[in-house]
């Protein structure tokens, strides 16, 4: 199983050239069995969905239908999406057949006024994709162990994020210690630029279940990054815990 992280600069509520973007990065970055892109990665993390909330088979979720098919891959793609009168922050699981799951972020920002404007997700959602069992989660939600908490029921924490540079040091450490506490690889997708509420650096990172760096972005920059999972090295670690209890 391979798995490519997206790190994008995102244009603030310009979906159109969000998703010229990202289609771009897709095709310049190595083939993967998943791709995961940062969070709300069309519009920015905009607390004004009434201007720019997609529909569930809006622009985004089509690009990535069309890329899904193209590459023979799955898309784990955050979207602002708009249903039955409410508004999501919603991370869509897309597969050749077209969309097999959704995520709706259950953790909301309230600093930012988040839980005012969206809708909470509830409940623990696992995708399974060619052997690989993957949880999503949506930034903040990061900073919940218990609520992310693993007993042997997914292989890849998938981390889609607007993470600042003011809480960078944050978003280093969480992302090891939930691999670590886990025992599970992460994926995690940070964007980078700037927009009303700040800079973004990235440090997108592909983790092994020790914590240890697989492969990570630079500083600032948009790229791609690609790891192949070690499924029996994670079946070892898992073994060895089980006898040490």
């Amino acid at each position: 199983m391979k798995i490519t992280v997206i790190q994008q600069d995102i244009a603030w509520k310009d979906v159109s050239k969000n998703l010229g973007r990202l289609e771009r990065l897709v095709a310049n970055a190595e083939r993967a069995d998943l791709y995961l892109f940062p969070e709300m990665c069309s519009t920015g993390f905009c607390m004004q969905p009434g201007e720019v909330a997609e529909e569930t088979d809006g622009e985004t979720v089509r690009l990535m239908k069309r890329l899904a098919a193209e590459y023979d891959a799955a898309m784990a793609v955050p979207v602002m999406t708009h249903e039955n009168g409410k508004y999501y922050n919603r991370m869509y699981f897309i597969t050749p057949e077209g969309v097999a799951g959704r995520y709706d972020k259950h953790n909301l920002f309230e600093y930012s006024g988040e839980d005012k404007v969206f809708e909470p997700g509830s409940g623990k959602v696992i995708w399974e994709w060619r052997g690989v069992r993957f949880r999503p989660i949506i930034c903040y939600d990061l900073r919940f162990p218990v609520y992310i908490y693993n007993r042997a029921e997914y292989d890849v924490l998938l981390v889609a994020a607007n993470f600042p540079d003011s809480r960078l040091l944050a978003w280093d450490t969480l992302v090891r210690a939930r691999a670590i506490e886990n025992v599970c690889y992460v994926a995690a997708s940070n964007r980078v630029g700037a927009d009303e509420y700040g800079t973004y650096k990235g440090h997108s990172v592909i983790l092994n279940p020790y914590g240890q760096t697989l492969v990570e972005c630079g500083d600032g920059e948009q790229c791609s990054l690609t790891a192949e999972l070690d499924d029996e090295m994670l079946r070892k670690i898992r073994l060895m815990q089980q006898l040490n209890r």
